[in-house]
């Protein structure tokens, strides 16, 4: 039985990298995966700006007087005139910060006098100014290659005028669902037979990662279907993914399909839920297609999709970071026998005594899907361990895997 970072550590090490790219509209690019250095041709700021609204002032005429006539206003995308001696300019947040001034004052800190405007704080050269280049400097790479591109590094990128990127095409990911004890939803009950609920989770899971689905559906469960569908799916797609059909039963077809299209490796993990998992290859016209077998139970589906076909995925689709930081929170909980498998706990945070705490749902059978539509991640409790009440535990949020 391997361990749990030993099932990762192999799967992650057969990754072969996509090195197809297209080029696409910046605002097309949410949770694509830039194969690109991005680099500025400008500076961000491009000019010293007004931090806020006030009065646009040169620190030496503030050491020597405190009222001032304005002469001149600017405006945000106006360029002001040389600013006079003796004089202020009425200024507005991100306006440039005319020549001949050093300082802005905000105009909570002024007063109307008789026609002029009074400072009513001291001189601080450069206070309220942003200055040219501080958050850009043009020549500065602001992203690597690898990079998977969310709301903020859109922004960052349309922030230096690019307006198209380069971009790792997105994965196809092949399903498709087995069993003739599954009905769809909608379908009428049937004595024996309960409704497909792993499809529609991994309908969900895939697109949400910036992955094309191609939803197969439904396959009759005989050894010839199975095989003619993985021919079919191995044809479409970068990557085929099945849930359940692994083991040896005389009506699991999986495990003898792919033996017969390619190879495949069965793995024990030492890990709850989710002992079960399949990986493998399809020999195919086009080369060796990868083969995910993830185990037949909603939860055990739901957790190894998220903790090993995930970062084996974006690592394929050419992103750089595929691992997830836990957050160490306390335990509102106890588990007092320890298993000699990696537990992970359906859980969420919950807040006590002003701190974060992580409670987890009582029931945590891998049949359980409740668990997961309930909790906001996993609480994972190492190999061998006992945690009582008040202990510090690994969370790591569902979002996170996102």
């Amino acid at each position: 039985m391997k361990t749990f970072d030993e099932t990762l550590y192999a799967l992650l090490n057969d990754v072969q990298v996509t090195t197809q790219t297209e080029s696409i509209n910046v605002a097309e690019g949410l949770y694509r995966i830039l194969a690109e250095e991005i680099v500025s041709s400008v500076n961000v700021p491009p000019h010293d700006n007004s931090q806020m609204d006030g009065y646009a002032v040169h620190s030496f005429d503030l050491e020597h007087a405190d009222t001032f006539p304005v002469s001149q206003r600017i405006a945000a995308g106006e360029v002001g005139m040389e600013l006079e001696h003796g004089t202020i300019a009425r200024i507005f947040t991100g306006a440039p910060i005319p020549a001949g001034a050093n300082q802005v004052v905000m105009q909570e800190d002024t007063e109307q006098v008789d026609g002029q405007v009074r400072i009513k704080v001291s001189a601080k050269p450069y206070e309220n100014i942003r200055k040219k280049g501080e958050d850009i400097r043009a020549g500065q790479t602001i992203l690597q290659a690898g990079t998977r591109l969310r709301p903020q590094e859109l922004g960052l990128i349309s922030s230096i005028g690019i307006g198209e990127i380069k971009v790792y095409q997105p994965l196809k990911i092949a399903t498709f669902t087995t069993g003739d004890e599954l009905l769809e939803p909608g379908e009428v009950v049937q004595e024996g037979k309960i409704y497909n609920a792993n499809r529609y989770t991994l309908s969900g899971l895939i697109p949400q990662l910036g992955f094309e689905l191609i939803d197969l559906g439904p396959v009759e469960d005989t050894l010839e279907a199975t095989v003619s569908a993985l021919v079919k799916a191995a044809a479409q797609a970068d990557v085929v993914m099945t849930t359940g059909g692994v083991s040896v039963g005389e009506e699991d077809h999986i495990k003898p399909a792919i033996e017969q299209l390619g190879q495949l490796y069965t793995w024990k993990v030492k890990m709850k839920p989710g002992k079960p998992l399949a990986y493998g290859k399809i020999q195919t016209d086009k080369g060796t297609i990868p083969f995910f077998g993830l185990p037949g139970n909603p939860v055990s589906a739901f957790a190894t999709f998220k903790l090993f076909a995930r970062p084996y995925l974006m690592k394929m689709q050419g992103a750089s970071q595929i691992k997830t930081n836990p957050i160490w929170l306390k335990a509102d909980f106890d588990w007092p026998t320890a298993n000699f498998r990696r537990d992970f706990l359906r859980a969420r945070i919950v807040n006590k005594r002003q701190e974060s705490w992580v409670e987890v749902f009582p029931h945590q059978g891998s049949g359980v899907l409740m668990s997961a539509a309930w909790a906001e991640g996993f609480a994972v409790i190492p190999e061998d361990t006992v945690i009582r009440k008040g202990d510090k535990v690994a969370f790591y949020p569902f979002s996170t895997f996102v």
